[in-house]
């Protein structure tokens, strides 16, 4: 099914631009790698084409379904994972980590606010990362940045930053196999309410953070004990089973469109490449070519807005994005700064609240607060990152909105990236167990310290 949008000509006429998969082309790409072999990357695009969808359809719209309800305040969204995932590091182990704290940090939400979280990773297809500069410069060498294992690779040298077409179908190829141990995971016993205590890692169980975490364990357990008593069975798909669901920033149109597919009940075209796929704050803009791609496919989309947006951008977003207001359909993801949140987000929830569209509202915390330390290590300070987190929330009670959600990079590795936390990182701290290939991540003890103090908001 083809999307139509109204376009002004040059005239003043009304022009009617037809979507289909391919319209993106006729715009300008920002971020986008200087492909140096553009017949193997065309043959790539129609590998890609022919494939088995990584999700379904109707998979996508049970995502939307659940952010509707977030829309509506009656739902919270958890949207975490990795900065950029990695070809190197990909076990079985690592994934099973990284859900295993997202689980956590979904329990924690739930129990202590009462309201369902729903769960949503930056994983499987999260390879590709926008850079604020195109090369980078090295003893007097220049290359094109690394963007991403997608793209290229990390090491600095000519052939490893080259981009290769062929790291699209290793990106699809581990993102299938990762989501076949994700619904393994879920699905298969791992997941299950009743194994909540197991989940607590051991760095994290011997933390304040995991201490805290071992008593709300017990509490579920006693209540579901209690469950059992009275002859309700708590073996209901609820709770032995977690719906997750996964998403990544939609940078490579390439790989994107070749994984794009009509529905055969709906006849309306979805990116099976992830059930959410969201626009960067590098890549929002209204006449660019991620904005075209996302007005047409059907997903529940995401797009990030940084402390530069104004009012007018937000809300013409909202108009191409989500025409016909569809609770669900869109998520605005602000990333504005600890320092900003305040008064840079005032004025656009107000906007788009007294214009009516129906968007979740996502606080990213991470982005807006990086910054390089004394030891040239890019990171965060877990502080900030609760700063910005109760002031989106702060905001949205003065406003009158739901503040529907987090979006937050960390892993379930004992990494040594952000400082700050409970028990705390110090500078000196972060040479030891630095790993991200881009941005700083919460380890396991901060991301859950950073759910309970959510928490404590969710409940005032």
């Amino acid at each position: 099914m083809a999307n139509s949008i109204a376009n002004r000509s040059d005239s003043g006429d009304t022009v009617t631009v037809t979507w289909t998969p391919e319209t993106w082309r006729h715009k300008s790409a920002a971020h986008q790698p200087q492909w140096p072999d553009i017949p193997e990357l065309e043959k790539v695009e129609k590998e890609l084409a022919s494939v088995p969808p990584l999700v379904f359809a109707g998979e996508a719209r049970d995502l939307k379904q659940r952010l509707a309800r977030v829309a509506e305040g009656k739902a919270f969204l958890l949207q975490a994972g990795d900065c950029a995932e990695s070809f190197d590091g990909f076990n079985a182990d690592a994934i099973r980590e990284k859900l295993r704290v997202i689980l956590q940090m979904a329990v924690v939400l739930t129990y202590s606010s009462g309201v369902p979280a729903v769960k949503v990773g930056r994983i499987a297809g999260q390879f590709a990362k926008p850079r604020s500069k195109p090369t980078e410069t090295v003893d007097g060498t220049e290359l094109p940045s690394f963007l991403g294992h997608m793209v290229n690779d990390l090491p600095f040298s000519e052939s490893d930053r080259r981009p290769d077409a062929q790291r699209l179908v290793q990106a699809y190829n581990q993102s299938s196999s990762t989501l076949n141990l994700l619904r393994a995971f879920t699905k298969g016993g791992f997941a299950d309410l009743h194994r909540v205590q197991a989940w607590n890692q051991e760095f994290v169980a011997s933390s304040n953070q995991g201490q805290r975490y071992t008593r709300l364990a017990s509490e579920i357990n006693r209540a579901l004990r209690f469950m059992e008593a009275t002859g309700i069975s708590s073996r209901h798909p609820e709770i032995s089973e977690a719906e997750f669901f996964t998403s990544h920033e939609a940078l490579i149109l390439q790989y994107e469109q070749a994984l794009t597919r009509v529905d055969s009940l709906t006849d309306e075209w979805y990116d099976c490449s992830a059930h959410m796929v969201w626009i960067g704050e590098r890549t929002r803009q209204l006449d660019g070519a991620h904005v075209e791609f996302m007005r047409g496919i059907k997903n529940p989309i995401g797009c990030k807005v940084g402390p530069t947006a104004t009012v007018d951008e937000v809300l013409s977003l909202c108009e191409v994005l989500n025409p016909d207001r569809e609770p669900g359909r869109l998520t605005l993801i602000t990333r504005m700064g600890a320092d900003n949140i305040t008064d840079g987000l005032k004025p656009i929830l107000e906007a788009v609240r007294d214009a009516g569209h129906p968007v979740v509202w996502a606080c990213d915390p991470m982005h807006g607060n990086t910054f390089t330390s004394d030891t040239g290590h890019k990171t965060r300070h877990f502080d900030d990152v609760v700063r910005e987190v109760t002031g989106f929330f702060s905001v949205h009670r003065a406003v009158g909105t739901w503040p529907g959600g987090i979006h937050v990079e960390l892993t379930g590795d004992d990494v040594t990236e952000c400082l700050g936390g409970g028990e705390e990182v110090h500078p000196q701290d972060l040479g030891k167990r630095y790993e991200t290939m881009c941005d700083p991540r919460l380890n396991g003890r901060q991301a859950l310290d950073l759910a309970f103090q959510v928490a404590e908001l969710l409940d005032q």
